[in-house]
Parts: structure tokens; C-alpha cells; sequence
């Protein structure tokens, strides 16, 4: 009788150290072709990421700053601040959630309650035109911001006051009354949400460490400031929310080339990675009450 012997079959220990040689060569060689696409990947998302950060923050500045009252827009000494470690560079200013006219004159039936500036008049009719003004108690109204100081607008003792009542189309507000030069003879007044209060964007922080920004870019609001220079201590007063973050540098300059109108420079840069992208923003603050 034939005896059949089965066939062996497998690797061998030498084969398999063979294919694990040939299987790291080959793999290193496709992920040295790899790592620069990938590298290239990685550095265009964050500059992409860091983009959309600053891009977003710059924009809801400017659509912020455009609502400003008249002259009330300000930066340490009316000028510019660059953003350090220990110093935030800031921009204040008052935003307006809407505008009406007051009544300087009786109508033609010789009735209505005409604001009179000076004396004891703290109320007056507003001259409502196809869309009611939003104004409501609690809220401010500002009437003759008309320097470029800035400081007026902050001031209850100058431009600025309380709303006490409002009854249909009448408005009350907290005495003192306004001052004779505060008359416009465009008869505007704005009005100053109460729930905002005054508004500051503050580059905080500024700094960079191991290649990444430190800083922040905070919107405060909901405070008041009655004193001629930037709030200093608005953080502590009012309520604040985070734009943007990873900032290693900032710089804001103001100018004002005529009372009608000023120009707010912005540049922000955001660092990440030890890689940075700059935005600059000009934005037209309109003066004219």
C-alpha cells in the first residue's frame, strides 16, 4: 500500500521579517509624499479657523459702532491705544436702538407739549412719523451731542437722561432738564437702550506664548461711565461675552477729520500654531446728531 504524505504549506519566520521590511519601506516612502499635503491641510484650516474668528468679531464691531450716538464713540486720550499684556486697548462708545424728532413747536391747533431747554421742562411729544419710535422706560435719550470730546453723551448732567414714563407719544424724563445748547435745530433725539447702556470692545490679554495668542477680544456692556475718559472698570460693573480669542496683537485708533463724521481703525492679529493672520477694518462713524 502507497503511503500519502500532505503537503506543507506557511511562511517561514525569515519571509515574514522580508514583508515587514518591505511593507515599512514602502510606508515610509508614501507618508514623506503625504505629510506635506496633510502639513499644507492642517495649516490652511487654522488659518482658515483664525480668519473666521477675526473676520466675525471686526464685523459685529462695525455693525455695533455704526448705531453709535453721535460724538460718543472714544479711545484712550481720542486718539489710538495699542493692546499689551497688562493694558487692554479699548473702544467705548453708546449704541442706539432707534431715533425720533421732539416737538419744538405747537401744531396747528396750537396744542402739544414743545420741549423747552432750560427752566423746569422735563417732557415733551415726540413727532411720530409712518413708524412709531422704540423708546420705553427705563430707557436714555441723548439730545445735542455735539462734541467731539465724547464726553457729553455720558454725562446726566449733560446730555443724557433717564426715560421716567412714556404715555402714547409723550415722554418724560429725569431731571436735570437740557441745557440751552443742547437745542438742535434738526430737533433729533436718540435713543439709548437701557438693557445696553454704554458699550466697550476691549483687546484684553495681549500676548503670545509658545506660538499662540493669549489675548481676547470682550464686548462689555450694561454700565454707565460719567467721567471724561475710558471706563476702567467696566469688567466689574456690567455684563461681558467673549468675540474672539488666541489675539497677540491689537491696535484701534480714532480720528475725527470734521464734526460730522470720525473714522475707527481696527486691526486685529490672531496667532496659533506660531502662525498669525491680520485683519484691518475702517469703519465711518456718522457724527451728525
Amino acid at each position: 500500500m502507497r503511503t500519502l504524505t500532505k503537503q506543507q504549506t506557511g511562511f517561514t519566520l525569515v519571509e515574514m521579517i522580508m514583508v515587514i521590511v518591505i511593507t515599512g519601506i514602502i510606508g515610509g516612502m508614501v507618508a514623506m509624499f503625504l505629510k506635506a499635503p496633510i502639513q499644507q491641510y492642517m495649516d490652511v484650516a487654522r488659518r482658515a479657523e483664525l480668519t473666521d474668528i477675526a473676520d466675525t468679531a471686526v464685523r459685529r464691531m462695525a455693525r455695533d459702532v455704526r448705531t453709535a450716538v453721535p460724538n460718543s464713540v472714544r479711545v484712550p486720550n481720542q486718539t489710538g491705544c495699542v493692546a499689551t499684556s497688562t493694558t487692554p486697548c479699548v473702544v467705548e462708545f453708546l449704541p442706539t436702538r432707534d431715533g425720533g424728532r421732539y416737538r419744538a413747536g405747537l401744531d396747528a391747533a396750537g396744542s402739544g407739549d414743545v420741549l423747552n431747554f432750560g427752566g423746569t421742562d422735563n417732557a415733551f411729544d415726540m413727532i411720530n412719523g409712518v413708524v412709531p419710535v422704540s423708546v420705553e422706560e427705563n430707557d436714555y435719550i441723548v439730545i445735542g451731542s455735539t462734541q467731539s470730546d465724547g464726553a457729553p453723551p455720558y454725562d446726566t448732567n449733560g446730555v443724557l437722561r433717564k426715560v421716567t414714563n412714556v404715555t402714547g407719544a409723550k415722554i418724560t424724563f429725569e431731571l436735570p432738564v437740557f441745557p440751552p445748547w443742547a437745542e438742535l435745530a434738526s430737533q433729533r433725539f436718540s435713543v439709548v437702550d437701557g438693557a445696553q447702556q454704554a458699550v466697550t470692545y476691549a483687546c484684553e490679554g495681549v500676548n503670545t506664548v509658545d506660538g499662540n495668542g493669549t489675548g481676547k477680544l470682550v464686548r462689555h456692556w450694561h454700565y454707565w461711565n460719567v467721567v471724561d475718559t475710558v471706563h476702567a472698570t467696566y469688567s466689574s460693573d456690567g455684563t461681558s461675552a467673549i468675540l474672539a480669542d488666541k489675539v497677540s496683537a491689537c491696535e484701534i485708533t480714532y480720528e475725527v477729520p470734521n464734526q460730522r463724521f470720525g473714522l475707527l481703525a481696527v486691526r486685529l492679529t490672531l496667532t496659533s500654531g506660531g502662525e498669525s493672520v491680520s485683519l484691518y477694518n475702517e469703519i465711518h462713524v456718522n457724527n451728525a446728531p
